[in-house]
């Protein structure tokens, strides 16, 4: 698998690959209007979770600035089911170590939680060196290796926590088969329900009470994963097919995730 993270940091452009595979064509893509960063939609839905778990819990911008670099380092934001040892997930975390059930540390929302719950207890963690703060939860071989990524979860970041408008755009092409929206709606509403608030599902649209712009980036952001052909939010309309459009005559809040 290819796996794409192109960051533009002061002229620096920066092509990652995670595998000696022969390169192939990323056909699902997500970006940052305005910035060269590209990430699999499967990398972005990660990224969004983290940025989930940290916005539920109240934490500065900052908590996910570290998290993300070091998803990033760890498994580039894959949701590995293998790794050094026993390690497994976005952050590679050990079960032998304490850090929960083989299970349980490939839950991306768990598996964020349990890297705050150690990131704030570093003491200065909140201006500290990133690549410092992040080893002291980690305790990695290459302590140093986090540091490279400060660019990216710079920049991904706030896109992520944002509230405003169209700050993150994917595309994918549809899957040749789907499944109905009776089986797809229990995972999303569920996804919804742990991540981004109380879902309301009716005629194959799910809503969000009360959701804001951050909400929807995590929509889109999981919008390959459980195949929605549509997200709606206070005026505007993001499709995998065109992104985001500015239609404020006909859509309000809340928020909508639309299966089909």
């Amino acid at each position: 698998m290819l796996i794409t993270v192109l960051v533009a940091i002061g002229g620096l452009s920066l092509q990652t690959r995670h595998d000696e595979e022969a390169p192939a064509a990323v056909a699902s893509r997500c970006s940052i209007p305005g910035q060269d960063v590209e990430l699999t939609t499967e990398q972005a839905a990660n990224a969004a979770s983290i940025a989930a778990v940290a916005r539920s819990r109240g934490l500065p911008p900052r908590a996910t600035v570290i998290a993300l670099a070091t998803a990033q380092q760890e498994s580039r934001l894959r949701n590995l089911d293998y790794g050094d040892r026993d390690s497994l997930g976005l952050f590679q975390q050990r079960p032998s170590q304490g850090w929960g059930s083989a299970e349980q540390v490939r839950d991306p929302v768990y598996a964020a939680g349990k890297f705050f719950d150690h990131l704030v207890e570093v003491p200065g963690w909140e201006t500290g060196d990133l690549t410092t703060v992040a080893d002291a939860v980690q305790r990695s071989a290459f302590p140093l290796a986090y540091r490279q990524w400060t660019g990216l979860a710079e920049a991904l970041a706030p896109v992520l926590l944002s509230d405003q408008p169209g700050q993150l755009s994917c595309s994918f092409m549809p899957a040749a088969e789907v499944a109905t929206v009776a089986d797809r709606a229990p995972a999303i509403t569920d996804a919804v329900r742990r991540e981004a608030g109380t879902p309301t599902l009716e005629a194959g649209v799910v809503s969000v009470a009360g959701a804001g712009w951050p909400e929807a980036s995590w929509a889109v952001a999981h919008a390959d994963r459980f195949q929605l052909t549509a997200v709606v939010m206070d005026g505007w309309r993001w499709t995998p097919g065109s992104g985001w459009e500015n239609t404020p005559s006909a859509f309000a809040r809340p928020l909508q995730l639309h299966l089909g």
